[in-house]
């Protein structure tokens, strides 16, 4: 979570609408329309008490319309008030001359605002105000007024208390214009300056300060440059604080080159502008100019630091990655004073989080005097980003105070570390306690249940988000979308993909809808897709790249990845790590294994997914001895292993030239006493792989039953596929009975056994598997597979008739059967060909079956 700080320009607000007739250059420009008096809160006070009572009875709701010029009794309405002492003198004699009753005097008013400020007591205030309705007219009290009321809060008190002036002055329109502006009233304000204007009463330097404010509100670019005019017109262009809320406008707004050349033209600078232009810097990802930015403060003005710069830069070294830089800043923070301070500190915990370690993260957390709920829930993140799932979940109990920040930072968490069963438990109890739901809450578990792939529960979410109307949302859309393809349901994806125009020139909706057709098999349609909105010129991402990529690795499709290819060139995005990856993958699988090392030896930086990239391929191509090469040139770099990375390495010793089944053993061994990597089922499997490709059969036996846990059906079918390989029918069957005890209605268990008698010509008991697995009701699944002719991508399935030209292919195939007789002979080696699939490659045939039995089309 990004660290809170405090900004020196205001936040965004949504655009105004407000048109002007005449340039805010003129004179006396057009009047605009004057706004209705908005609704206030009236207060009734006691004729015969006005007390400070505690606790503090509600404001009620002011009915009647009020006269002009006058505000209605602004005050708490007390019942049966508790006999205290008036605040003001009372005549208890009705008869007494008025001449005996002593009102109190005008600086006595200043000081009872003063002390309603800073006690945020409105009943001071209230009662002052209604003690100065009874004399003349003061525009300087009613502008304390107004100054009162803006600080307690009660914007509309002060309007009406400026609607009651008949001659307003300067201050009372500043005022008024600062209020509106910093309370998300910006329309108003804006209209304010120019009824000022109207009346003929010229800015001052705090006027363009609380009008550039509401401009940069509303980040109106346009309005704010004529503003900037009339600043440089009127000779107050020279005032550091109205150029600094220039600098602020133009920052807000992306121009950075005026930021530049106001900051550099200021005649005197204090840090609100050094901070001005660090955060601009910032705001344009410049992190290493920010950083240049600060070193120039300190040797050109001598300016000390405050917890502004300080915060501000240590995000430009977060969102860096600066590890140095960040440090540079730690250690200035420590030597001008802010060890203390709460929001550095918060802001080293977000930098020690993405740079540093959770030794440095949870040291500086228990070292920190004051923790505020930003604190802890920086905690939160940061263990979550650490995969320290129980001790931010221990963090999170421990807060003292949460806020929906907090339960989102920790369903992000589970969802960051693939716990998508938690964050929907954690989703229920924020709708049980009535915790607040944001966009951010939505879309995390839209993403949970993406995780989970649960067709059930994704509908569950779908509904309830639609129910509650944030549908119209694009994030909350677009998360949708890509949780419908993960859960398999792509019909619903199309649907809402295709339903409107706008999603289809939504890059985030477009890229989902082109990860999801890669995702679930149709990488024909997301070819497709992308190369459609090309013509629209959709923006490329590197994700849509990624996806696309391997679409074209999937399908083989060398022609259109090479074209993919030169694109991310072309676009600048090759640098891109993870495209740079993608690229290397599609290479891989379309064969083309020179273009592959020549992309990877080009990177500019290898990560393992890199690394185990090439080695995959590698082994695609049974290249055993390249893959270990590739290992050992791996471990010269320091770069530390994986386990995946591991499980190629020992399924690589399957394919090498001579048989190095001890350096295999090592390297497994090695796993745990020098890596720390636990052996999972995988590893084992993949090793019992290898002992039975090199005929050691009782050693994978032997190195079965001595494994630490329970041996779990990919072992056992890892067994299964080394005595088909040896034609060991007794071990066979062994392995197969431990299948079945575990996983009864796995078809593919079947199969694997009818492929075991068929290897050792025990063709009868193959025929009976079949016939019992289809006695049971299992089917087993179609294979599908792709071909591409003329840049067009047939699909197929095995004994697939569907295809319009399915006549022409068969009489090819027979054709190709006739010559592959010719080179395999009249008695040709069966041991490995599935009796009912009878898909035959290169040679191998069973001639027997030639004409009892249809063909897999896609293997030709």
């Amino acid at each position: 979570m990004a660290t809170a700080v405090h900004q020196p320009a205001t936040i965004s607000a949504a655009a105004y609408s407000t048109t002007f007739p005449q340039s805010i250059l003129s004179t006396h420009p057009s009047k605009p329309p004057t706004l209705p008096p908005p609704s206030i809160l009236s207060i009734s006070l006691s004729k015969t008490l006005l007390c400070l009572s505690k606790p503090k009875p509600p404001l009620i709701p002011f009915s009647a319309s009020p006269p002009p010029h006058f505000l209605p009794n602004p005050a708490l309405s007390i019942s049966k008030p508790p006999p205290l002492q008036p605040l003001f003198p009372q005549n208890p004699d009705k008869n007494a001359p008025p001449s005996t009753y002593k009102w109190p005097q005008t600086g006595d008013y200043f000081n009872l605002l003063r002390l309603s400020v800073r006690d945020d007591d409105v009943e001071i205030a209230a009662a002052a105000h209604a003690s100065v309705l009874k004399l003349e007219e003061d525009t300087q009290l009613s502008n304390a007024l107004i100054v009162a009321y803006l600080k307690l809060g009660l914007i509309d008190y002060a309007h009406r208390v400026f609607l009651g002036l008949s001659c307003p002055d300067l201050v009372s329109y500043t005022k008024m214009i600062s209020g509106f502006a910093k309370s998300n009233r910006e329309d108003e304000a804006v209209e304010l300056f120019f009824e000022m204007r109207g009346s003929g009463i010229e800015p001052n330097e705090f006027t363009f300060v609380a009008i550039l404010t509401a401009c940069i509100r509303v980040s109106d670019l346009e309005l704010g440059s004529q503003i900037h005019s009339l600043v440089i017109k009127m000779g107050y262009s020279e005032f550091t604080f109205v150029s600094n809320a220039l600098i602020g406008l133009y920052s807000r707004c992306g121009c950075l080159d005026f930021v530049l050349a106001l900051f550099d033209k200021m005649l005197q600078r204090d840090i609100v502008s050094w901070n001005t232009i660090i955060s601009g810097k910032v705001k344009a990802l410049l992190y290493d100019r920010a950083l240049e930015v600060f070193r120039d403060m300190k040797r050109v003005d001598g300016f000390t630091v405050d917890h502004f710069t300080l915060s501000t830069l240590l995000v430009a070294c977060t969102k860096g990655l600066s590890w140095m830089g960040g440090r540079e800043i730690h250690a200035h923070a420590l030597r001008v004073g802010f060890q203390s301070n709460l929001s550095v500190n918060n802001a080293l915990i977000g930098f020690y989080t993405e740079c540093g370690s959770v030794r440095e993260v949870s040291t500086l957390f228990n070292m920190m005097p004051r923790k505020d709920v930003i604190t802890w829930t920086e905690m939160v993140t940061a263990y979550m980003e650490f995969g320290l799932i129980d001790s931010a979940v221990e963090i999170f109990d421990k807060m003292p105070e949460r806020n929906c920040v907090s339960y989102n930072a920790l369903l992000a968490g589970y969802c960051r570390n693939g716990n998508g069963s938690r964050a929907l438990a954690l989703f229920c109890r924020m709708v049980e306690e009535g915790i607040e739901l944001t966009d951010f809450t939505l879309t995390s578990v839209i993403n949970a249940c993406g995780l989970l792939m649960d067709l059930k529960t994704s509908k569950q979410v779908h509904g309830f988000v639609l129910k509650f109307g944030f549908g119209s949302n694009d994030c909350i859309e677009s998360a949708l979308l890509d949780m419908c393809t993960r859960c398999g349901r792509m019909v619903d994806a199309e649907e809402m993909f295709y339903q409107f125009p706008q999603n289809q020139n939504n890059p985030i909706m477009w890229t989902s809808m082109i990860c999801g057709y890669s995702r679930n098999g149709q990488p024909g349609d997301a070819i497709s897709l992308f190369f459609m909105n090309q013509s629209d010129f959709i923006a490329v991402d590197e994700v849509s790249l990624a996806a696309v990529l391997g679409a074209c690795g999937t399908l083989g499709f060398h022609i259109v990845g090479k074209q993919i290819h030169c694109l991310a060139l072309k676009i600048g995005l090759l640098s891109d790590i993870g495209v740079g990856n993608a690229v290397l993958s599609m290479y891989c699988k379309c064969g083309n294994m020179d273009d592959a090392i020549e992309v990877f030896n080009k990177m500019s930086r290898h990560d393992i997914v890199s690394w185990n990239s090439l080695m995959t391929g590698h082994l695609l191509h049974r290249q055993g001895d390249e893959a270990l090469d590739l290992w050992s040139k791996m471990e010269m770099t320091g770069l530390k292993p994986d386990a995946v990375t591991f499980l190629l390495n020992i399924s690589a010793y399957r394919h090498t030239n001579s048989n190095l089944v001890d350096n295999c053993w090592r390297l497994f061994l090695s796993m745990k006493s020098k890596y720390d990597i636990e052996p999972t089922s995988d590893h084992y499997a993949a090793f019992i792989g290898v002992l039975g490709n090199w005929d050691l059969i009782e050693e994978a036996e032997e190195f079965i039953n001595k494994m630490p846990f329970e041996p779990d059906t990919i072992v056992w079918r890892a067994l299964l596929d080394a005595s088909r390989i040896r034609s060991n029918t007794k071990l066979g069957k062994w392995a197969a009975k431990q299948i079945l005890g575990k996983e009864p209605k796995d078809p593919s268990t079947y199969i694997l056994v009818s492929n075991l008698y068929s290897a050792s010509g025990r063709w009868v008991c193959s025929e009976s598997v079949r016939e019992e697995m289809g006695k049971k009701g299992f089917l087993k699944l179609p294979i599908r597979s792709w071909t591409i002719h003329q840049n067009t991508v047939h699909s197929f399935y095995a004994r697939d008739k569907s295809h319009g030209q399915s006549k022409d292919i068969y009489s090819g195939l027979n054709i190709l059967i006739l010559e592959c007789l010719k080179v395999g002979g009249e008695n040709p080696d069966t041991c490995y060909i599935d009796i009912n699939d009878a898909a035959y490659v290169a040679g191998i045939l069973l001639k027997r079956l030639l004409n009892n039995h249809d063909f897999n089309l896609a293997s030709f």
